[in-house]
């Protein structure tokens, strides 16, 4: 086949570009707004790629600005995954160390995959631990909805394996500071580790890692934790219940629904003991324990009770060696256990965990709330309900007619009475909430 050039076809291509070349020279405004619209063109197609006049860095910015919407890129890939091993200790412990897994994942701008908790209760055989799933104890869609912009959850069904994980030995012992924990963080933001579609994190309970934020940022996660609709249930039920006897105590009424009552979490079994004896020691502080005696004292001198009350008592029946913890009330104050109240087959038919969550949700929602300081679950039904306040527009819990108050009963205060508790949600670490402290705001 031969091949023609140019020349041999002229008629084909100088007329159209004669026509052209006219047309400019009669309307040299139309030429420049031609010659305009195609580098308009050209310079939004090569500005469209990746990595062509713009930064990523915003997309996957730690702290996005606050003029960006609900709707923005959020602050952590969703194609990169932190893992964490299994979650342990007791209710509140596993909440503050997911807390953590979930901070840790924002900071490396990670997914964090749905951890697994622990239904049963051991301190040093690990290898009993009965794994719970994280959505069976907590709404998975409702959390990333809450928390949405601020860190996500993902499950092991969105990994697509085409890396091998990153294993990231966290550090122990006296010599792995805070400083050293962080700067390890932050190596994990390079390449090549962030590279790596897993980061997987091996031998260390969560619970245990060093702390690097503020109250504020743990609240957050907090306050978009839901427990499931079963746990919620039972809850309702049992506070159904304790209004209901408070009625007929008070005035015969089965169907007043706002019958106020005192929740207790009274620390006295046999674990808590130990351990709180052995703190004392470790802290020089006397204000730990706290006996029966010391608490139904001190419950009974609290200021501004509507007598006869339902005092509900929250305690870990299994561990419980005291079976005398309903005598010995003063009159007006009528103590209520799972038993005594009628509800012990709703408890009794679940793990740990569970029975944990459903008396944690009774204690947020009683109208006085009276715990131990030290005590992990305390800390958090008090900060709870110290945010619930802070939305109310109520900027401080001390005072003595605020609503929903809450006391301290390891630390004396007025009149003889528990001190007024509050969470300072301003802090810079949670240490005084997840190991306990007897400095608590009031």
């Amino acid at each position: 086949m031969s091949k023609k050039g140019p020349s041999q076809s002229p008629k084909k291509f100088d007329k159209p570009k004669c026509l052209k070349l006219s047309t400019c020279h009669m309307n040299p405004a139309l030429c420049r707004f031609l010659l305009l619209v195609v580098c308009i063109i050209i310079f939004r197609t090569l500005f469209s790629f990746p990595g062509l006049g713009g930064s990523r860095h915003d997309q996957f910015s730690l702290f996005p600005s606050s003029s960006l919407s609900l709707n923005s890129q959020s602050p952590f890939q969703n194609n990169k995954f932190l893992e964490v091993p299994q979650i342990v200790w007791g209710l509140n412990n596993q909440k503050i160390a997911f807390a953590r897994a979930c901070l840790t994942a924002r900071l490396l701008n990670r997914t964090l995959l749905m951890p697994s908790l622990s239904a049963s209760l051991f301190y040093k055989e690990v290898d009993l631990l009965e794994p719970i799933a994280f959505d069976k104890i907590f709404k998975f869609e409702e959390f990333n909805s809450r928390c949405k912009g601020f860190i996500q959850l993902g499950r092991f069904s969105d990994l697509t394996n085409q890396t091998k994980p990153f294993e990231l030995h966290k550090g122990s012992g006296r010599k792995w500071t805070v400083e050293r924990d962080m700067d390890q963080l932050k190596q994990c933001k390079k390449d090549p580790i962030d590279q790596a579609e897993v980061i997987r994190i091996i031998g260390k309970n969560p619970f245990l890692w060093h702390d690097h934020w503020p109250v504020k940022d743990y609240a957050k996660i907090f306050e978009c934790l839901d427990v499931v609709n079963e746990i919620s249930a039972e809850a309702n039920k049992v506070v159904s219940q304790i209004r209901k006897i408070g009625g007929e105590l008070k005035s015969g009424n089965e169907t007043n629904s706002h019958v106020p009552y005192v929740a207790v979490h009274m620390r006295i079994e046999k674990d808590w003991m130990i351990h709180c004896k052995k703190l004392e020691q470790r802290s020089n502080i006397s204000q730990i324990c706290s006996s029966k005696e010391e608490i139904m004292e001190r419950v009974t001198k609290i200021g501004g009770l509507q007598k006869p009350v339902i005092v509900y008592l929250a305690i870990a029946d299994s561990l419980l060696e005291d079976s005398s913890i309903l005598s010995g009330w003063e009159e007006g104050l009528v103590p209520f256990e799972k038993k005594r109240l009628g509800v012990w087959d709703t408890f009794n038919k679940y793990p740990y965990l569970i029975k944990s969550a459903i008396d944690y949700e009774v204690c947020l929602n009683a109208d006085v709330f009276v715990g131990n300081s030290f005590s992990t679950f305390s800390s958090l039904v008090v900060l709870e309900r110290t945010q619930k306040l802070l939305q109310m527009g109520v900027k401080t819990s001390c005072s003595v007619d605020v609503r929903w108050p809450s006391y301290a009963y390891n630390i004396q205060g007025e009149s003889g009475g528990p001190q007024k508790w509050t969470t300072d949600m301003f802090d810079s670490s949670l240490r005084a909430v997840s190991y306990g402290s007897n400095n608590i705001s009031c």
